[in-house]
């Protein structure tokens, strides 16, 4: 082989090398906005469920779960925008990058089984009514809870272990598709994450929305009851259905072309950095998902809209008293001034 092919093919080998590249801090700014407004709804709505809301039923139970589901990831949000910020480079060592990997599929996970769950109880509870069913049992579906918490803990510890930190081109690599090692790893951990946490669900939530679509285009237009009630169902099947369509489905199918490319294309470099930029772009949509739960608490419980009314009432008798204490501590103040002079 001449200098030349041996120079040639060292050139190709180094365009054929996809080194990490910095992300826009845009990312990160965007990130912290949306999850720090997802926090503050999400933070509202469990104090709602657990200060406001004295008796629940199996379908406030659930909510309160996908609200703690949402909020369990706001603490880890710091270190993805730093990540962003240090030139895509992870230097919180491997254990903080495990968590936060555990974390995250609890987080995610969460989210869709919880979601799931409500559109099969909003199925059963409108559609089947007159059926007694295990979904109606307050006890039931705490239990229920409870085992899918300790479920979605075992999955994400296991993939905190399976995806550690690695060293690529002196960048340490969390979760990324740079991590050639793991390649394997996350190709079958994103087709089993892909099917049974997103196209799954997915067709599930369709199922169960479409017939309490048919079942509540039957509700007498006439009544006030029965519209108000066909109104909110409709738009919290809107919500949910947008939920999923906007915030979970673009997440794994780009997730699903980066690792595919990564796999059988290492070699195309450009399109692997243009979707992993893509990918952190539908993260932070996915994101999302935690500013909008809070509207399905809004119009599927009745309990939740009327502990909500309340502390808003509360609240603003609170800040009227403390303007009035204000108002009347200046005019006695005002008062004291003129005496004196």
């Amino acid at each position: 082989m001449t200098s030349d092919s041996l120079v040639n093919s060292s050139n190709a080998s180094l365009k054929d090398t996809c080194s990490p590249e910095a992300q826009h801090m845009s990312l990160a700014v965007i990130l912290c906005l949306v999850y720090l407004l997802g926090l503050l709804l999400n933070g509202f709505s469990l104090w709602v469920f657990t200060c406001r809301i004295h008796k629940w039923n199996s379908g406030a139970v659930l909510q309160f779960n996908l609200a703690l589901s949402d909020a369990i990831i706001t603490p880890l949000t710091p270190l993805m925008a730093a990540y962003f910020a240090m030139d895509s480079n992870w230097i919180f060592g491997n254990f903080a990058c495990q968590l936060k990997i555990a974390v995250l599929s609890i987080h995610f996970k969460g989210s869709v089984v919880f979601l799931t769950l409500i559109s099969i109880h909003r199925y059963i509870t409108v559609v089947h009514f007159k059926r007694p069913s295990l979904m109606k049992r307050k006890t039931f579906v705490k239990k229920l809870c409870a085992g899918i918490w300790c479920f979605l803990i075992i999955i994400g510890i296991a993939y905190g272990w399976m995806l550690p930190v690695t060293t690529e081109e002196n960048h340490g690599q969390c979760l990324t598709i740079h991590q050639t090692t793991l390649i394997d790893a996350y190709f079958v951990l994103n087709f089993v994450t892909f099917f049974f946490w997103c196209i799954l669900p997915l067709t599930i939530s369709v199922f169960c929305y479409s017939r309490l679509a048919s079942s509540i285009s039957r509700i007498n237009r006439n009544s006030v009851q029965g519209q108000l009630v066909k109104t909110k169902s409709l738009r919290m099947i809107g919500i949910c259905l947008v939920i999923f369509g906007l915030c979970f489905l673009p997440l794994n199918v780009v997730r699903t072309l980066g690792v595919v490319m990564k796999k059988y294309h290492p070699e195309r470099c450009r399109v692997l950095l243009q979707l992993e930029t893509a990918y952190y772009a539908c993260y932070i949509l996915a994101g999302i998902n935690c500013c909008l739960d809070p509207l399905i608490y809004f119009f599927g419980s009745r309990n939740f809209i009327k502990a909500f009314r309340s502390s808003l009432r509360v609240i603003g008798i609170k800040r009227t008293a403390e303007n009035k204490i204000e108002s009347d501590t200046l005019s006695v103040n005002r008062n004291v001034i003129f005496t004196v002079s």
